[in-house]
């Protein structure tokens, strides 16, 4: 399609115009191709002969639907004053400063502050999509945020612009919102320390402008820190390229940096004073730009907030003071008067006060400093020498070293910022903020300005890599073929500045020359890229500039001082003089240390676009330049390895992006061009695809995506035209037919009436043309002949009709009476006729109503009869059982009793086979110990000899010492051998004394816990003995109405027998009467002529009744049946007598046999006793059985310590045996080192040695004993065990079978009493248990107790069939019994527990609703209990008196009512904040998004931002999503038994958030704000006003909270041009405020063409009106805001009495009192 096919008639385009630029006009005549001339229609009516180029044609405008878009991109003409207009629109209409342009964020200055950055705004942003709301920085943070947490990819937003732009609000606002939505968990304030750091660094590094009064003059990427729960952890600064020369050079009214203003404002408080300095107009420093103050910023205040945000970061006061020494030594430095001495020379006087003040400050010796400030030392080879400079030198050289002690001050400061914003945890990722300059242009531009340009260029170049590489990934998402975008490529700009010997190179190579300047640099530019490089120019009435094209403008530079600017060098005597300072602050500036590693990690390597050559020299490497170009690289490097995210000022371009549509909304937007066979298809995306090929014929313009169309530029505004001439033709259309039929119907009307006055006009000329006095006389004489005529004529035939009707009446009235006759005789004959057959048909009415009752009559008695006898019939069957359970019973006891007598007897043999083990044992212990005798008595015959040896042979002894040796040596490992042996036997008799010990007290613990089981046994044989006791009383009670019975069935028989006989009467009586009325039929009538004779109404009349002829064979039958039945009955009624007649013997026999059994089970209960109390005292020799296994067990220790004794007592005979020996010993184990010792006499040996046989002796007897006692002692245990084992298995089983007959002797004896009830007819009242509305419970069950009933306890498993607050009630008859006991300490244990396990349950399912819902309403229900049976007055006046004798007796519990309340309300906010989160995110796609109104949708284009990878992929909600939500919450809380006032407290906080946040998403998103949007949301609000409705909920108040969306949508509705309209709005928006009012005004959008926009004086008149209210000037609504919460008192109308406790709670140990 050309594009001079768009130039048609009623399209607009862009003119120039010298005043506004841009002037729109409308095409008034088609362009064809060729044409000089354009004809235009201006908008003040005006036409004009626009002169054109067919090559260049006047821009088109926009359709109006597209202007004043969120999205730039969303244009159909992406263009210069299409992009102005949609600005302005935004910007001036509409109020709005933020505009998307595809990824990037266009901010616009209003240089005021607006109130859209509140933390209701962060929280409205928070969660949701870009493209989803308004734009908006937060939804640029939000964005990043969003990424960082799903992708866990660092990100990066880049704020770009020029000065005056608001780039470091921007980065402040960004930063704030990742403050607030991200804020940690920890105490250390990490959110606040990171914002704190704003304010010193624009202190530092800002200053005002001739553009901006807060201008940073340097710039920052700040990275904030998160861990893996996407919380600040901390933060980090990267600076680059402070403005240094501001600090000592401000151009006309401009400052130097804030802080030194802020100083000189507090230079009177008394820590400043010690400074000495005065007003900023005192120093050249402050005073140099004319402008020391700044409108509407206060430099006091601001001092003092610098102040707190150093404190805020941890800065204490020295460091702080220490930072304005500096500060104030920079500014008295300032002002040191340097004076020419001569043309060659300067000089500095010693005595100059500021000069004295800053050596003070920096603890300098101001001789020197004043001698080298105006001298140099220069170092050669050879010499040194010292040269004096000039005054400029001089200055240049002062200058120097303020701004290089203002860099390293401002780099101070941002390394200790960097330190305090460090804190611990693990960084996960981050979130770069880059603060940065933008493209600067001025009169004069220097290196500054170049190294700015050059920053750029680099942002640039990655800018447009990611923008197309983004464009490129969404054309393949969509399956768009593509090739590479031919874009503009700022490479080869960027390789003249950086590349091999490029602009920085040569300027480092020129600051290497000692002499080199900054012509000499310039003349090398132009030898290298003039004609050489097309980027590269040389001015033509310059030699001191040069020009670089950059990819925004031409920029010329100023080539003076860029040298000195790059060395940025200072001299080194005075750098010496300041490393020796005393001021250690100063020292460390200048130190010569190594440098510092880069802040930006040693990892990332940098490469340049072209190769570098990479410099030896020191200096080199440490120009400014060569610095600003690496810390460029790694930032490139950073920002490269995230994705970032852009925030700018851009100028307009000629770039055209694609335009998307999604199929819907083309479809729905171009609905109109579709044909009827082309909206017959049911797929809409090859009805989208069908259309365009046929309306746009060049496939070229458009491609078709998976779920969008992308089109070229201008075609959606063709589209727009078709769209536009096809409702214009159809409006056509409608307006010729409707003009037609109005032509019509005048011309129909108009016609009408030209008929009536011609019908008369020419009527009135007949009638005076006819009418003369001849023609008068003939008409009145014809008139009266007429009149004597006609009436003649009408009497004659007036007489003739009355004759004849005279005599049809004599013959009618003759028939009617002869019929009327005869109808009455006939008549009469049937009244006599129906007169018998009523009156027999009303006398078989009544004998077969009387059959009826006396059958009635006979079938009750006989049913009672049946009761009564299957009554009889179920107790004789219980009695039976009952007796033969017994008998059962006897038989086990029997068996029981001979088991135990069996087992008795085998405990005997037992105990005789035990007893002659012991006794062999005591056998072999003897021979033991006689064996241990003889051998001592060895060993004492062998110390007798070797003792004669000793005496007699003492000489012998010294010259066979080897050989005695020996042989000693062997006789002690023989003796050795025989101990380990002992040792052994020993050992393993102890480890089985053990083993018998232990199973020893295993049996006895088993004894014991029997013993119990046997006595709680016991107890519950006595309680069934008793109940037994009660039972046989009942029964013995019950035999003597068998007698009654007896008496009854006499009685009942003899009613029988009248029975029959009545019955038998009857039947003879009906008999005779149906054959006497039968015969009388048979004989009087004959049945046909009867019913011939009927007529159909006594037919009918009979058929209601019977028929007479089926009459009689029903009679018969029913007698017949009758017959039949009577004597079935009399037959079954002898029969039951016969039978109760037995079971009556039969029962009175078993209860004498039940009685014997009874006896009997007292004797074996007794017996039981009795063994019981057996086992009892021999229980208690247990402790004697264990105390007599210690003893034993020590005497052995004892005995093994005696023999080892005596085995080392005949080791020490000799030094060097005993020496040997006691080394072995050592070696065999510790406890025989304190008998190594021993070397005393061997006649104290001997001795010893005698009274330890002795001992051994002894011990050796009590040994035997013990043996034998244990044997015993062991053979008992078992016996006794194996007896209690088998008699506890024989008593269970009795108890089981005891149980099961108790229950069945209960169940008949119920039945037995029901039928002596019922034989007696007599009514006594039953007399069921009555409880007292308490549960007993243990003290040590209170934890079961809360475990079971609160901890573990299941919602769902207690609403279903349960009453509410079951658990509630539970718990309080539990206190109910705690307060009946009167003990303080049980009631308050148990109440601290239940609030406890309470809080912890809820702790434990904070996200849980169902669980939530479930205590709150326990919690509710507990409270109302309390209060309702505490005693008090108010709270028992609605309970019943039998409620009322349930109160509380002895405690006030009104403490714990109000713990226990304030419990509730902490449920209930976080049940309200669950609520919240479940449905929030349906809210707005719910409310706002979904089109529950189908045909008036009012899609519009998306744009680019439509690509964030943020992109909600759940599943889309509708308002159904957001009605059943409620639903579920509604049918949860009614489940749980919620109060039905805080459930609509509930549903009110939840209708609020629905409004709050549907109208802050509609104040949030422009495009939104349409009048079909408003039906949308008014449709939505109905059906929550439907539900309400449908729930019964319209006392709630809930809908007034959506008071304020409604008039949010009639807002949008509602006509808005005159002025009565804006009075309307301003008296019907009364829940709306101003701001709210006046923002959706600016925000109203047009969906179609046909709807105009609201104009600015529309809304200021509307403005004027709202001026007199005083509402909030906030424009969102809190969404955070609560509802006061109320808990109702109710009453329970549960009686205590009557709550059972179901099996599922696990609650078996409590017991209902």
């Amino acid at each position: 399609m050309a594009v001079a096919a768009l130039y048609t008639q009623y399209n607009r385009v862009w003119i120039p115009d010298p005043e506004e630029v841009w002037k729109s006009a409308e095409i008034a005549k088609d362009y064809k191709v060729g044409d000089k001339v354009l004809r235009l229609l201006l908008e003040d009516g005006t036409e004009l002969d626009y002169s054109i180029d067919p090559e260049s044609l006047p821009p088109l405008r926009n359709p109006d639907i597209l202007v004043g878009e969120n999205d730039l991109t969303a244009l159909s003409y992406l263009h210069e004053p299409a992009v102005l207009h949609n600005l302005r629109i935004r910007f001036a209409e509409s109020k709005l400063i933020y505009t998307y342009s595809g990824i990037i964020l266009v901010a616009m200055n209003p240089y005021k502050q607006l109130p859209i950055y509140g933390d209701a705004i962060i929280h409205a942003y928070s969660g949701q999509n870009m493209g989803d709301m308004d734009p908006h920085i937060f939804a640029v943070a939000e964005e990043a945020y969003k990424q960082m947490a799903r992708n866990n990819k660092n990100q990066s937003i880049i704020v770009s612009g020029e000065s005056g732009a608001g780039k470091t609000v921007s980065a402040r606002y960004a930063m704030r919102y990742f403050a607030t939505v991200s804020k940690s968990s920890s105490n250390a304030h990490v959110e606040d320390k990171v914002l704190a750091s704003n304010p010193i660094t624009e202190a530092v590094g800002n200053a005002k402008t001739t553009r901006n009064d807060n201008s940073s003059r340097f710039g920052k990427y700040t990275e904030i820190r998160f861990d893996e729960r996407n919380q600040i952890i901390g933060a980090n600064m990267r600076t680059y390229l402070l403005e240094k020369s501001r600090v000592v050079f401000q151009s006309e009214n401009e400052r130097n940096y804030h802080i030194f203003y802020q100083l000189c404002a507090s230079a009177q408080q008394s820590e400043f004073k010690h400074l000495k300095l005065g007003s900023a107009e005192e120093f050249n420093y402050t005073r140099m730009g004319g402008s020391t103050v700044i409108e509407g910023v206060n430099d006091r205040a601001d001092m003092v907030e610098t102040q707190k945000t150093f404190t805020l970061l941890g800065f204490k006061e020295d460091f702080q003071m220490d930072v304005f020494k500096i500060l104030a030594a920079i500014l008295h430095l300032g002002n040191v008067q340097i004076t020419a001495v001569g043309n060659e020379r300067s000089s500095v006087s010693e005595d100059d006060t500021h000069l004295e003040v800053f050596c003070e400050l920096l603890g300098l010796e101001s001789s020197k400093f004043a001698q080298w400030l105006c001298n140099r030392k220069i170092i050669t080879t050879s010499e040194t020498v010292v040269k004096p400079m000039t005054r400029p030198q001089a200055i240049n050289a002062r200058d120097a070293l303020a701004k290089k002690i203002y860099a390293h001050l401002f780099n101070f400061i941002v390394d200790r910022i960097n330190q305090a914003l460090q804190f611990s945890g693990k960084q996960h990722t981050f979130i770069g903020v880059l603060d940065i300059y933008g493209f600067e242009t001025f009169d004069v531009n220097s290196f500054e300005q170049f190294c700015i340009n050059y920053a750029n260029e680099k942002l640039q170049q990655q800018f447009n890599l990611h923008v197309f590489k983004l464009e490129q990934e969404e054309y393949m998402k969509e399956d768009i073929p593509w090739t590479l975008i031919d874009f503009y490529d700022n490479q080869p700009v960027i390789d003249l500045i950086e590349a091999k010997m490029g602009i920085l190179e040569l300027l480092d190579e020129e600051c290497l020359l000692p002499h080199g300047t900054d012509e000499n640099w310039l003349q090398k530019l132009y030898n290298n890229f003039v004609n050489k490089n097309a980027l590269f120019e040389k001015p033509r009435m310059s030699n001191t500039s040069f020009i670089i094209q950059h990819f925004a403008d031409k920029v010329e530079y100023k080539c003076e001082g860029f040298l000195e600017k790059n060395r940025d060098t200072v001299y080194d005597m005075l750098v010496e003089i300041l490393r020796a300072s005393k001021f250690h602050l100063c020292a460390s500036f200048f130190q010569e240390n190594p440098v510092p590693p880069s802040p930006f990690g040693s990892a990332i390597t940098v490469k340049s676009a072209k190769p570098v050559i990479k410099p030896n020299n020191k200096q080199f490497r440490t120009t400014v330049g060569s610095k600003f170009r690496s810390s460029l690289y790694l930032l490139m490097e950073t920002l490269n390895a995230t994705t970032p995210h852009y925030v700018r000022c851009i100028k307009p371009n000629d770039e055209k992006l694609p335009f998307e549509w999604t199929y819907i909304e083309f479809y729905s937007r171009y609905g109109v061009l579709m044909t009827k066979q082309e909206l017959s298809f049911s797929d809409k995306k090859e009805v989208c695809k069908v259309v365009l090929h046929r309306l746009i014929q060049d496939s070229n313009q458009y491609q078709f995506g998976k779920t969008k169309i992308f089109f070229r530029a201008g075609q959606v505004a063709y589209l727009e035209k078709l769209r536009l001439d096809k409702l214009r033709q159809s409006c056509v259309v409608i307006q010729k037919h409707i003009r037609g039929w109005l032509q019509r119907k005048k011309f129909l009307r108009e016609r009408q009436a030209v008929l009536t006055i011609q019908q008369y006009f020419r009527g009135q000329q007949t009638v005076r043309k006819a009418v003369t006095a001849t023609a008068l006389k003939e008409a009145w004489a014809a008139i009266i002949i007429q009149k004597y005529c006609r009436g003649y004529l009408v009497r004659s035939l007036y007489q003739l009709i009355r004759m004849a009707t005279i005599t049809i009446q004599a013959y009618t009235r003759g028939l009617l009476a002869r019929r009327k006759y005869r109808k009455m005789l006939e008549e009469h004959k049937a009244v006599i006729l129906q007169k018998y057959a009523r009156a027999w048909l009303a006398r078989r009415r009544f004998q077969s109503i009387r059959r009826f009752v006396l059958n009635i009559q006979l079938t009750y008695r006989v049913q009672r009869l049946q009761k009564k006898l299957e009554d009889q019939n179920k107790e004789n069957h219980g009695l039976v059982e009952k007796v033969t359970s017994l008998a059962a019973l006897r038989a086990g006891d029997m068996e029981k009793i001979q088991k135990l007598e069996s087992e008795l007897d085998r405990a005997a043999t037992h105990r005789h086979n035990y007893e002659e083990k012991g006794r062999k044992y005591k056998a072999a212990m003897e021979e033991k110990l006689a064996k241990l005798q003889k051998h001592n008595s060895e060993l004492e015959i062998q110390k007798e000899q070797t003792e004669l040896q000793l005496q007699e042979k003492t000489e012998e002894l010294k010259e066979k010492m080897d050989n005695l040796t020996k042989q000693l040596f062997d006789d002690v490992q023989k003796e050795e051998r025989q101990r380990i042996l002992l040792e052994k036997s020993f050992e393993q008799k102890t480890q089985d004394y053990e083993k018998q010990i232990c199973s020893l007290k295993k049996d006895i613990q088993a004894l014991k816990d029997e013993k119990m089981h046997l006595q709680h046994q016991l107890e519950e044989e006595r309680v069934t003995s008793d109940a037994l006791k009660g039972e046989v009383a009942q029964l013995s009670k019950q035999a003597k109405t068998i007698s009654e019975f007896e008496k009854e069935i006499e009685l009942l028989q003899t009613q029988k027998i009248d029975v029959e006989k009545h019955v038998q009467s009857q039947k003879r009586e009906m008999r005779e009467k149906m054959s006497e009325i039968t015969k009388q039929l048979l004989e009087s009538y004959d049945i046909e002529d009867v019913r011939s004779r009927l007529s159909l109404e006594d037919l009918e009349h009979l058929n209601e009744d019977g028929e007479l002829w089926f009459a009689y064979e029903g009679l018969k039958k029913a007698t017949h049946v009758l017959e039949s039945h009577f004597q079935s009955q009399k037959d079954c009624y002898e029969k039951e007598i016969e039978a109760l007649n037995f079971k009556v013997v039969h029962l009175s026999q078993e209860i004498n046999h039940l009685q014997k059994l009874f006896r009997e089970e007292t004797d074996i209960n007794e017996s039981i006793r009795h063994e019981v109390t057996r086992l009892t005292s021999e229980n208690m020799m247990i402790p004697d059985f264990k105390q007599q296994i210690s003893e034993l067990e020590k005497q052995k220790q004892d005995l093994e310590i005696r023999l080892n004794e005596q085995t080392e007592s005949m080791k020490g005979k000799l030094e060097e045996l005993s020496n040997q020996l006691n080394r072995n010993q050592e070696e065999e184990g510790t406890q025989r080192k304190t008998l190594e010792a021993q070397n005393e006499i061997h006649t104290k040996e001997k001795e010893k040695l005698i009274s330890k046989i002795q001992e051994m002796q002894q011990a050796s007897e009590l040994l035997k004993k013990q043996f034998e006692s244990e044997s015993e002692v062991k053979s008992s245990f078992r016996q006794e065990a194996s007896r209690l084992t088998m008699e506890n298995r024989d008593l269970e089983e009795e108890l089981d079978m005891k149980d099961r007959v108790i229950k069945k002797l209960q169940d008949q004896v119920k039945t037995l009493s029901k039928t002596i009830e019922k034989g007696n007819d007599v009514h006594l009242s039953s007399r069921p248990k009555e409880y007292l509305g308490m549960l007993e419970y243990k003290t040590e069950d209170e934890d079961k107790l809360i475990q079971n009933l609160i901890l573990d306890l299941k919602p769902r498993g207690v609403v279903v069939n349960m009453i509410p607050g079951l658990p509630a009630h539970i718990l309080f008859m539990c206190v109910r019994y705690a307060d009946s006991l009167n003990d303080a300490n049980m009631l308050k244990s148990l109440m601290n527990s239940t609030i406890s396990g309470i809080k912890q349950v809820v702790k434990e399912h904070l996200e849980d609703f169902e669980m939530l819902s479930f205590w709150l309403s326990n919690t509710c229900h507990f409270l109302n209990c309390l209060k309702q049976y505490s005693g008090e007055e108010e709270f028992m006046k609605l309970n019943s008196p039998h409620q009322n004798k349930n109160c509380l007796n002895n405690f006030d519990l009104s403490e714990y009512r109000q713990i226990l309340s304030d419990v509730a309300i902490r449920i209930y906010h976080r049940f309200i904040v669950v609520m919240e989160n479940n449905i929030q995110p349906i809210i707005v796609p719910g409310m706002l998004e979904y089109e529950s109104l189908q045909g008036i949708s009012g899609l519009k284009p998306t744009g680019f931002r439509k690509r964030s990878s943020s992109i909600d992929d759940t599943d889309a909600y509708t308002m159904t999503s957001v009605l059943q939500q409620l639903s579920y919450f509604y049918s949860t809380m009614c489940q749980n038994g919620l109060e039905p006032e805080l459930v609509r407290q509930a549903v009110k906080q939840v209708f609020f958030l629905i409004g709050a946040v549907t109208l802050n998403s509609l104040l949030l998103r422009k495009d939104m704000c349409s009048c079909r949007k408003g039906m949308q949301i008014r449709c939505n609000i109905s059906y929550l006003e439907e539900w309400l409705k449908d729930k019964n909920l319209q006392n709630s108040l809930a809908k007034e909270t959506l008071e304020p969306l409604s008039q949010a949508a009639w807002l949008l509705q509602v006509k808005k041009t005159t002025d009565s309209d804006a009075k309307e709005i301003y008296e019907r928006c009364t829940s709306l405020s101003a701001v709210q009012i006046i923002k959706i005004l600016n925000s109203y959008t047009p969906i179609d063409d046909f709807e105009k926009r609201v104009t600015p004086s529309f809304v200021r008149k509307v403005q004027a009106l709202l001026n007199s209210r005083e509402d909030s000037s906030q424009l969102m609504l809190d969404t955070k805001y609560l509802f006061q919460v109320t808990f109702p008192f109710t009453p329970s109308p549960h009686a205590l009495e009557m709550i059972q406790i179901p099996s599922s709670f696990k609650l078996g140990f409590l017991n209902r009192l």
